[in-house]
């Protein structure tokens, strides 16, 4: 029996900014987890993927990340997103600023 189609989010990177960007329900691009598109079947993923692949003049290294659901939206599901969520680890800036 197979395993049922966990929930994931198209994800990339900002072309120009590096931030980590996912995708919205209108195909366009947001740096809020809470506002990406929830992806519940493999057919509606690949297609959002494709689309997202289809951007490289906006989005770098698109893929699919598994997300739980929460009352305050998607979640990352496993530490590399919560990670790459926080923004860049070098120093003290940007999203890791906004959450001090």
């Amino acid at each position: 029996m197979s395993r049922p189609y966990s929930p994931k989010v198209v994800t990339a990177n900002d072309l120009l900014l590096g931030d980590v960007i996912y995708q919205t329900a209108a195909n366009d691009w947001t740096r809020d987890l809470a506002e990406a598109e929830v992806l519940r079947d493999e057919a509606s993923a690949d297609l959002r993927l494709r689309q997202a692949v289809q951007q490289p003049g906006i989005a770098v290294g698109a893929y699919l990340a598994e997300v739980k659901l929460s009352a305050n939206g998607p979640q990352p599901a496993h530490f590399r997103e919560a990670f790459r969520a926080t923004g860049p680890s070098n120093y003290f800036h940007g999203k890791q600023a906004k959450r001090a």
